[in-house]
């Protein structure tokens, strides 16, 4: 966008609608942390994720007003020095000292009592990247070699180190994001399906080179061959969704989170609210996350240029994705992976960053058309 073009283009209010999906999901995700959480640290510190969910919650929204108000395409010289620091984090997280293990993954660098997983970065990096090579008008997208390469080589780096930490759901819902903003900018389908059939390989042999990866496929067919080792976080989470019925138990009620369901204040939260809140609360929850996806498409369909475009088709794809995933995962529909909530989970930079890239989602809204 040219400085005569912004010139030309009225500034108006940030979209109502996408500011009000975010805010009321993130407040049910406080309630929601707070009542999985409550029960299982009880005899210590009950109110210890609720206080680390409003503390990054309160840095999240730092950062949304602060990118809300930021214009958009001052991010362009930003780009390169975000995709770096991201680079380098990615790889100190196989440093000794400095990168923290947990639970035999090394995803998070560790700064006290607080953990920054970098790939919540990356992802964010890599989208504001893509976005901004992309929309360049000496690109020629209809070449492979002369237009994606570039990003497809970046996205394979970042790939690799994140499938190293390791944390594979990560890596494919980076790579999905990424390749609806090349095939948003303009990418012939044959080029698209090729890559998809490229990938598949690739993906059989990620999850066959692993053995928890490859039971973790098997007990997602059959999750009562094994109920209690690999089918045992579907089996608790389907037995959290199922008695919540169509109203749930009551907000607080819930039993799976008893010891029971796995990571129930972060990964399956959406199972506690299954259980606690019933097919209407779920249903709820749904309905605001497409509320928040369809403001999001229509943002990126009425922005201004290539590049609020194709950015905003990136943020939305990425949070509409890991939400798939997680619900998916949730409901037994898909193999389990580590993918949290969005706005939802207990999580920091996580969080964080989700909220900024929506931050800079609102600042698109003002400029559209």
């Amino acid at each position: 966008m040219t400085r005569r073009t912004q010139g030309k283009i009225r500034k108006k209010e940030a979209d109502f609608m996408l500011l009000f999906a975010t805010m009321t999901l993130l407040a049910i995700g406080i309630v929601m942390v707070f009542s999985a959480s409550y029960y299982v640290l009880r005899e210590r510190d009950p109110y210890y994720h609720l206080r680390r969910q409003v503390m990054w919650a309160c840095l999240g929204l730092v950062g949304m007003l602060f990118f809300s108000n930021f214009d958009y395409w001052k991010l362009k010289r930003w780009t390169n020095l975000l995709l770096l620091v991201s680079l380098i984090l990615l790889v100190a997280v196989f440093i000794p000292g400095v990168g923290v293990e947990i639970l035999g993954a090394r995803r998070w660098i560790g700064i006290g009592d607080l953990t920054l997983q970098p790939s919540d970065m990356a992802k964010m990096s890599l989208v504001l990247f893509a976005a901004a090579y992309l929309s360049r008008k000496d690109i020629r997208i209809e070449k492979l070699a002369e237009g994606a390469l570039p990003v497809l080589v970046i996205l394979g780096v970042f790939f690799a180190l994140i499938i190293k930490q390791p944390d594979l759901g990560t890596a494919m819902t980076l790579a999905g994001a990424i390749m609806l903003i090349i095939f948003a900018a303009g990418m012939p389908l044959q080029h698209i399906i090729f890559l998809g059939l490229a990938a598949v390989p690739l993906l059989i042999y990620l999850i066959s080179s692993e053995e928890y990866r490859l039971r973790r496929w098997l007990s997602f067919l059959d999750p009562w061959a094994d109920p209690l080792d690999t089918g045992y976080q579907i089996i608790q989470s389907l037995y959290a969704i199922g008695p919540g019925g169509l109203f749930g138990v009551g907000l607080g009620h819930g039993r799976q989170k008893m010891h029971f369901l796995p990571e129930p204040h972060s990964d399956f939260i959406f199972a506690v609210i299954g259980e606690e809140l019933g097919f209407i609360g779920c249903v709820t929850v749904i309905i605001i996350f497409f509320l928040l996806f369809w403001r999001g498409f229509k943002i990126a369909l009425t922005a201004p240029d290539a590049y609020g475009s194709l950015l905003a088709t990136g943020i939305v794809s990425m949070i509409a994705l890991q939400t798939l995933i997680n619900i998916g995962v949730v409901t037994g529909s898909i193999p389990v992976t580590g993918i949290n909530l969005p706005l939802i989970s207990s999580g920091g930079s996580s969080l964080v960053f989700t909220m900024c890239s929506i931050g800079i989602l609102l600042n698109i809204s003002k400029y559209t058309r």
